[in-house]
């Protein structure tokens, strides 16, 4: 047996110390109650300034410090337990970074600098003279393109198919009874200048293109360079009922568009392929068929027919209708079944709305009521003369006697003459030729 010194037993600390050493660990200290303020103090700041990606990385850069200053051991201002809870602020301090990123980067893509936003105020009551607009309007189409710089007439006049002013002159329902209704023909050949003349002639040959005549027509009040071209204008758009202050530019000229409320690709399609040339471009520049309405509105409508576009302000519908089923019987055209019963539908509501009549249609030709001729003057022929009357026959001697010239006086013969019947010479005592004159 071996005599040496014993190894001493290592002494194991009393629990109350252990505990009272952990929880000098865990207690915070002051530094961390300074240090947390000063980072709730800048996660505000940053939420004001940045909103909710800055708070994200505010707290990612404080879990950062705190997770590297504690691994390394120095833990004066912050109080955490173990380097396990370290390393798990450091990643927590990642993910917060990367989060942080992420939502800064998709709240730049969305939203727009504030000197950038439009802001939206209330629309002042525009002035008589309008003031022209920066915003570019919608452009001009092939269906209702800009006015020409030059006007030129049609060589051929006006010319409808119901030349009878009697067939519009009544209800636009009753109309729309006479309509033929059939499927739609193939668009095929349809080209607009081609079909329908070259835009905007001065189809009633005054002066004027038809653009420049409508825009005078819908706008009040207006200003005008020379006698046909509007530079300014009020409009009230009849599809939508907003308001717009027209003033030519090229920028701004398209604001206001004048409207085929029967759209030439659709007339094509039901019936305008068997018209004469002249007959389509009336149709094309009839003002019963144009309205000056919104440029918006009308690129919305396209070549639409009422069964798939009608006016977003119902108060105009009535006419809109009444006005398409005019042109269709102005000009000889169909409608499908469809547009039909959507037409119905609408007239149904408004039955008494009057359909129009063409200014291109003929005037009836006045009545000339002639005067009743005179009765014949009937010449009766002369009479043949009459026959001279043959000479009355010598009477016959008749033999008269008187006695005495009392016999005279008693048959009323007195008195009595010289060759007398019956005179005989004892009448006449003083022999004058008279007997019985006493």
């Amino acid at each position: 047996m071996k005599f040496g010194r014993k190894k001493p037993e290592p002494t194991q600390a009393p629990a109350a110390t252990i505990v009272a050493a952990t929880q000098k660990r865990s207690k915070l200290t002051l530094t961390t109650w300074i240090l947390g303020g000063l980072v709730a103090f800048f996660s505000l700041m940053y939420a004001i300034v940045g909103g909710f990606p800055a708070i994200l990385v505010i707290l990612g850069m404080a879990a950062l410090v705190t997770g590297v200053y504690a691994i390394s051991g120095r833990r004066p201002w912050v109080s955490v337990p173990t380097r396990k809870t370290a390393a798990i602020a450091l990643a927590a301090s990642l993910v917060l970074f990367i989060s942080g990123g992420v939502a800064a980067a998709a709240t730049g893509v969305s939203e727009a600098p504030v000197a950038a936003q439009v802001t939206t105020s209330a629309t002042p009551r525009p002035t008589p003279t309008p003031t022209p607009t920066t915003t570019p309007g919608p452009a001009f189409s092939e269906e209702a393109p800009v006015d020409p710089t030059t006007v030129s007439a049609p060589t051929e006049v006006a010319s409808v198919v119901a030349v009878d002013t009697s067939s519009t002159n009544t209800t636009a329902l009753a109309v729309l009874a006479t309509i033929p209704v059939k499927g739609k023909a193939a668009k095929t050949g349809y080209e607009r200048t081609g079909m329908f003349g070259s835009a905007w002639i001065d189809v009633d040959r005054n002066g004027c293109d038809t653009r420049n005549d409508i825009l005078a027509r819908d706008l009040s009040p207006i200003t005008k360079s020379g006698t046909c071209r509007v530079m300014t204008g009020y409009l009230v758009s009849p599809y939508t009922a907003t308001s717009i202050a027209f003033v030519r530019g090229q920028d701004t000229s398209a604001l206001v568009q004048i409207d085929h409320l029967v759209a030439l690709s659709n007339a094509w399609q039901t019936g305008a392929q068997q018209l004469t040339q002249a007959q389509r471009i009336s149709l094309a520049n009839d003002p019963i068929n144009l309205l000056a309405v919104d440029g918006r509105s009308n690129a919305q409508k396209g070549d639409g027919d009422t069964a798939t576009w009608l006016p977003s302000n119902k108060a105009i519908r009535c006419n809109y209708v009444a006005r398409q089923v005019s042109v269709k019987a102005t000009y000889g055209l169909w409608v499908t079944q469809a547009e039909h019963d959507a037409m119905t539908r609408v007239l149904g509501s408004c039955a008494g709305e009057l359909a129009l009549t063409s200014s291109f249609t003929p005037a009836p030709a006045p009545v000339v009521v002639a005067p009743p001729a005179p009765a014949p003057v009937v010449v009766a022929p002369e009479p043949a003369p009459a026959p001279a009357p043959a000479p009355a026959p010598a009477p016959a001697p008749v033999d008269v006697y008187y006695e005495n010239c009392d016999a005279v006086r008693a048959a009323g013969a007195a008195p009595i003459y010289a060759g007398s019947p019956g005179f005989q010479p004892k009448f006449d005592r003083d022999k004058d030729g008279v007997g019985c004159d006493a």
